[in-house]
């Protein structure tokens, strides 16, 4: 046995987000609707322009990547052009570097595919730019949006996309998943320590297979507490304690355990709102008060999004909890 085959399967350099990412759409999990939709594409090879909208870590790059793979074999990256619109949010990201991928000469297929991720990034100019682009070389490429928002994509690119909606993942597609992984990787993960990386994943692969790889190299065991220290996620019982303590009038006590997240834990704000949102129906509120709590949990999460400084945001909402007592 060679030295690295002697070493722990965790320690090694792998990023483990890559070494498992789907190669087929088979093999994509948790989107299976949308994929049957793909693959009847795929296989007539008569693929429209598309768009895919939905939260990180739910399939959507994998999707554009097993697409190509499918349609061009080992080949595939040489049709295949991926662009990230947070980076190059300008017009001449697509005068330069989309149009001349759109005009250079190929061979073996009737089109390429240009992915562009994050691309409600892009400036009103840069997708009017697009708009055009898409016009002028409908013959010999097709264009993959991804978005988390399309919402923020003009109506004349939305027009010319087949549109699919990305969910996010269930709880049990992400278990199953971490438990394959954990297992190819001779990791031990306890019932709990799956429990948190789900929870702390929310319906992202990434985050989860992300924080299961970080937490096996840091410990022998992957259980709760490590997985909560690692990803910098409130366990859910000290969120629903933080906010019934600011319901029952405690302000001072709601405000200390605030404190403790934010600088003992090193929690940003913006996941303690959202924490905060996704335990809403968890307290035992009548729908008045818990539509109450959601409004004000929405006024702080804008707020912070706008710049606002984020503990003062949210000690003003636990105030407010407090002050209704």
């Amino acid at each position: 046995m060679s030295e690295a085959d002697s070493q722990p399967r965790a320690g090694r350099d792998e990023i483990w987000i890559e070494k498992y990412r789907p190669q087929t759409l088979d093999d994509v999990v948790g989107q299976e609707t949308i994929v049957e939709r793909l693959k009847s594409y795929v296989a007539r090879n008569d693929l429209p322009h598309l768009m895919f909208s939905g939260q990180a870590g739910i399939g959507k790059t994998t999707s554009a990547q097993a697409i190509a793979r499918e349609l061009y074999g080992e080949d595939w990256k040489e049709h295949f052009l991926e662009l990230n619109a947070s980076d190059q949010r300008g017009i001449d990201v697509v005068r330069d570097r989309i149009k001349n991928f759109a005009r250079s000469s190929f061979g073996g297929s009737n089109y390429r595919i240009i992915f562009l991720d994050e691309a409600d990034s892009l400036t009103s100019d840069a997708q009017s730019a697009l708009r055009r682009t898409m016009e002028e070389f409908s013959n010999n490429v097709r264009f993959i949006l991804s978005c988390n928002y399309s919402s923020q994509i003009i109506d004349p690119i939305q027009s010319r996309c087949a549109v699919f909606r990305f969910s996010p993942l269930s709880d049990e597609a992400v278990e199953e998943q971490i438990r394959i992984i954990a297992d190819e990787e001779d990791i031990e993960v306890t019932d709990d320590g799956i429990d948190a990386l789900v929870y702390a994943a929310s319906g992202d692969m990434r985050k989860a297979i992300n924080g299961l790889q970080a937490a096996a190299v840091t410990g022998d065991v992957v259980d709760e507490e490590g997985v909560y220290a690692i990803t910098s996620t409130a366990r859910p019982e000290e969120i629903n304690g933080m906010v019934t303590e600011a319901l029952d009038g405690d302000f001072l006590a709601a405000k200390a355990t605030l404190d403790e997240l934010l600088t003992d834990e090193g929690i940003a704000g913006g996941d303690v709102i959202d924490q905060m949102h996704r335990s809403v129906w968890d307290f035992d509120l009548d729908d008045r008060a818990a539509v109450k709590l959601l409004d004000r949990i929405g006024e702080a999460d804008y707020r912070i999004t706008e710049g606002a400084n984020e503990r003062i945001q949210l000690e003003a909402l636990l105030a407010s909890l407090a002050l209704d007592d």
